[in-house]
């Protein structure tokens, strides 16, 4: 198993305006047909190591911008002269966001047919998933029986008021289970959970999904949303011990196990429009579909593989084996306007 603290110093590449450009123009002095260039929302201490890999497999160089924020914009301000081939990004909006931009080509490929099931991966091939996470319900071990919460329409319930953190509705995360919610549900149904949900609030949505497991363990709350692996992110953060407290206070529920499964989002990968090494870059996305790299990607965040031949993690196994959500993420990403619409309506702020 990969250990858990990769780096003591991480080097990120800031994505000022000015720095940026002077990266921009290294990467397209450097394109040619043994090298790729990488565009990419994950942090440094997560990629590096299969990155590493590849080149040591293939022989083809990785060049790769570090991008918090603004992959967007800067691929649209680059236009065909971006020196990017390949995007990693979290999230199904962020994804679809790129595509519907027009920033993205098709990848055809059988071996990430064979290796990412149909539901993980964009009708026109312009994405693909490599790693899945899920939405729980974290709950206080000490004021929450095991059983007494079972799904996300629970949290709709009245016994539950005054006692659920989360953060903004508007926020990726929560704006695609709004999304899976509208199309299990339809919009109405959809918006009367909703607004359940936000009726039984402890307090006005805040922080990351880090500050709700704060306010459960400091009884704040009883019931939490937050995405699986950060609770192992706090699990093993020895530099603030706090963190480990926090996770410690809390159980882990997966929701609706008695029917559809828990909601799932994903990180991926694509191709971008005007890449100048696009084989290479299909190739470096076939790689981090494959069991090594699957195994490596999702264990060094605590997520899940997306390729089913891959086995799990052994720490994530110890929370729970649990049926996923088998609803098409290119379902989610299509109704996530409504989604935010919905938010913007029961007035999540």
């Amino acid at each position: 198993m990969i250990k858990k603290n990769k780096y003591n110093s991480v080097l990120a590449i800031a994505f000022a305006a000015g720095l940026a450009t002077a990266i921009g123009q290294t990467l397209a002095a450097g394109a040619g047909a043994g090298e790729v260039n990488l565009y990419s929302y994950r942090q440094p201490f997560l990629i590096k190591p299969f990155l590493d890999e590849f080149t040591k497999r293939t022989g083809v160089k990785v060049n790769v911008v570090f991008a918090k924020k603004g992959m967007l914009e800067r691929l649209k301000r680059e236009g065909a002269n971006s020196p990017a081939d390949a995007v990693l990004t979290v999230d199904i909006s962020r994804l679809k966001a790129h595509a519907d931009a027009g920033l993205l080509q098709p990848i055809e490929s059988r071996t990430i047919e064979k290796n990412i099931p149909a539901q993980y991966r964009d009708p026109n091939g312009l994405w693909v998933g490599l790693t899945l996470r899920t939405r729980l319900i974290a709950a206080a071990r000490d004021r929450v029986k095991p059983g007494e919460i079972k799904s996300y329409e629970d949290l709709a319930d009245p016994k539950w008021k005054g006692r659920i953190c989360v953060r903004k509705g508007g926020h990726v995360y929560n704006r695609a289970l709004v999304a899976s919610l509208i199309a299990h549900h339809g919009e109405k149904k959809a918006g009367e959970l909703v607004r359940g949900i936000v009726a039984n609030f402890a307090r006005k949505p805040q922080g990351n999904d880090r500050a709700q497991a704060k306010a459960v363990y400091e009884g704040v709350c009883d019931l939490a949303i937050i995405n699986n692996y950060y609770f192992g992110k706090m699990k093993f953060n020895r530099k603030k011990p706090a963190q480990q407290k926090w996770a410690a206070a809390l159980r882990l529920v997966f929701p609706n196990q008695d029917g559809r499964g828990s909601h799932v989002n994903v990180s991926g990968a694509a191709v971008t429009r005007h890449a100048r090494n696009r084989d290479n870059a299909i190739m470096l996305i076939e790689f981090l579909s494959g069991q090594f790299t699957q195994r490596m990607y999702a264990s060094q965040n605590y997520e899940y593989p997306v390729n089913p031949r891959v086995s799990w993690d052994k720490e994530v196994e110890s929370w729970g084996r649990f049926k996923t959500d088998t609803l098409s993420l290119a379902k989610i990403a299509d109704l996530s306007p409504a989604a935010q619409k919905l938010i913007d309506r029961v007035g999540w702020y």
